[in-house]
C-alpha cells in the first residue's frame, strides 16, 4: 500500500510503502527535509517484508523517476537496507540510505548541503548503509502525528530479536530498541495537547519492548504509565502483537482499561503446530486459543485480527485446515492472509516449497472465510450504540476498530456517540446520537 503524507516541503516528496511504522517513519524523513532544506528530491520508503514488496518498490522507483525526470531520487527502508545493491545499481537512483540513516536528521543537512544532482558523491558513496545490528539505542521521534489529526501513531520500539524462518524483517531493522517511558509519555502527551484524541503504540515487536531499559519493564508497564500520566487521552490502541509475550500488566490493562481499545492484532501465521515450529514461533495453536479465550472472559466487547500465512514450506491441507479452523476457535474478526513469500537469506527459502498456485489459492479460501468473519461482526453491531473516532472526510473507526460512515457526515476530529443502522460491504453505517 502506497501512502503519501500530507504535509510536503516545497518540491519535496516521501513516498512510504509498507506498514504503519514505515508510514510513522516516513513523516519524521518528511520533518527532516523540511528542517533542513532539502528541497527538489523524491523519497522512497520501502518494504521488505516480502519478495512481492521488493518488486513492487522497484517499479515505484521507476514510475516516479519518469514522471519526476528533474528530481533527485533517494531510496531508504527495510529494502534498501537488505538489499542496497539492487536499488543502487538502478539508474533512476541517486542515493540509498539505510533505515538509521533515514531518520538522522545530520543525514538529511548533509544530503541539503549538497546542491549538484547527485548530491556530490560518487558513485562508490552511492551508498549509505551501515550495519543496522550496531544500532543499540532507539531516540524517540518527536512529530505531531500523520496526515489525520485526530489518530498519531507513537514509535516505542524497533527491531526484533527474534528469528522466525520466514521473515527478513530483523536484518532490516535490526536487535530490539525500546524508547524509554518517559519520553514516550512525553510524545503521547504531547500529541494529546495538540488535538490528538487516540494514539497507537507501534513497532517492530511492539510486546518485546522494555528488556533492554533499565529495570527490564514491560509493555504492560508502559501502557499503564502512559494511561496513568497522560489522564486526558482519550482512547489507547496497540498495533500488532505477539500474544505469547503478553505480560500480566498488559492483560489487566486490557481488561480493567475502557481507554484501552479493545481491538488486538495478533502475530498468529499459522494454525498448525508442526508449522508453527518450522516457523520457529514460540507459540503453540493452543496458546493461541487460550490467549484469545482469556482476553474475551476478561473483555467480552474484544475483537481479534491476526497475520496468517498460507503455503508456507511443508503445508499440507490438513495443516492448512488447521489455520481455518483456528479462526473460528480463535473468533477472529480481521484477517491479514499473506501467501508465502520466499526471502533470500532465509532457512524457509531452503525449505521444501508449496507450489505458489496452491499458496495463492489457500490465500483466497482463507479470505473468504475472513471476509465471513468480518461481515458476521459488523453485522451483530447493528442497533448498538458505538462510540466512534471521527477521522477524516466524516469517516471514523468504533472501539473495536470497524470502519464507520455516515449518511450525513459528521465533524471530523470529533468523538461521537452513534447508532448503527447497518453494514455494507466492509464497513458500518451510523448515525450521530446527540
Amino acid at each position: 500500500m502506497e501512502q503519501e503524507s500530507s504535509k510536503k516541503p516545497p518540491q519535496s516528496r516521501v513516498v512510504t510503502l509498507g506498514c504503519r511504522l514505515n508510514a510513522y517513519e516516513g513523516a519524521v524523513i518528511e520533518r527532516h527535509i523540511a528542517e533542513a532544506g532539502a528541497n527538489d528530491a523524491i523519497v522512497v520508503n520501502t518494504c521488505a517484508v516480502t519478495g512481492e514488496a521488493v518488486r513492487q518498490a522497484r517499479q515505484t522507483i521507476r514510475r516516479l523517476a519518469r514522471e519526476n525526470p528533474d528530481s533527485r531520487l533517494i531510496v531508504t527502508g527495510c529494502a534498501a537496507q537488505t538489499e542496497p545493491e539492487t536499488f543502487a545499481d538502478m539508474g533512476e537512483v541517486d542515493l540509498v540510505l539505510g533505515n538509521a540513516e533515514k531518520v538522522d536528521p545530520l543525514e538529511w543537512r548533509r544530503i541539503a548541503g549538497a546542491n549538484t544532482p547527485d548530491f556530490g558523491v560518487s558513485a562508490a558513496e552511492k551508498l549509505r548503509v551501515n550495519d543496522i545490528m550496531q544500532v543499540r539505542e532507539l531516540a524517540p521521534h518527536m512529530i505531531d502525528g500523520l496526515s489525520e489529526r485526530t489518530r498519531a501513531f507513537v514509535q516505542v520500539q524497533n527491531g526484533c530479536d527474534h528469528r522466525c524462518t520466514f521473515c527478513i524483517i530483523p536484518f532490516g531493522r535490526g536487535n530490539a530498541r525500546s524508547v524509554p517511558v518517559g519520553e514516550a509519555v512525553q510524545q503521547v502527551r504531547r500529541l494529546v495537547e495538540s488535538g490528538h484524541l487516540e494514539i497507537v503504540l507501534t513497532g517492530v515487536d511492539l510486546t518485546s519492548w522494555g528488556p533492554d531499559l533499565p529495570g527490564q519493564p514491560r509493555l504492560g508497564d508502559l501502557v499503564q504509565a502512559i494511561l496513568t500520566h497522560v489522564p486526558d487521552l482519550p482512547r489507547l490502541r496497540l498495533s500488532s502483537i505477539d500474544s505469547i509475550e503478553a505480560d500480566p500488566a498488559l492483560i489487566d490493562a486490557i481488561a480493567s482499561e475502557p481507554r484501552l481499545m479493545p481491538h488486538l492484532h495478533l502475530s498468529l501465521q499459522s494454525g498448525d503446530d508442526l508449522i508453527l515450529k518450522r516457523m520457529k514461533r514460540r507459540h503453540l495453536r493452543d496458546d493461541a486459543i487460550h490467549f484469545c479465550e482469556t482476553i474475551r472472559a476478561a473483555r467480552p466487547d474484544i475483537a481479534f485480527g491476526a497475520d496468517i500465512i498460507t503455503g508456507f514450506p511443508t503445508e499440507t491441507e490438513a495443516m492448512f485446515e488447521n489455520s481455518l479452523r483456528l479462526v473460528e476457535e480463535c473468533g477472529l474478526t480481521f484477517l491479514h492472509v499473506f501467501p508465502y513469500s520466499p526471502r533470500k537469506g532465509t532457512p524457509a527459502a531452503k525449505m521444501p516449497q508449496v507450489p505458489q498456485a496452491i499458496r495463492k489459492e489457500r490465500a483466497a479460501r482463507l479470505r473468504a472465510l475472513g471476509e465471513e468473519r468480518r461481515n458476521a461482526f459488523l453485522t451483530s453491531r447493528i442497533g448498538k450504540t458505538e462510540r466512534v473516532l471521527i477521522e477524516r472526510n466524516g469517516k471514523g473507526h468504533s472501539e473495536q476498530f470497524a470502519d464507520v460512515r455516515f449518511d450525513t457526515p459528521p465533524s471530523d476530529g470529533s468523538l461521537i456517540d452513534a447508532r448503527i443502522t447497518g453494514a455494507r460491504d466492509s464497513h458500518l453505517m451510523a448515525v450521530s446520537e446527540k
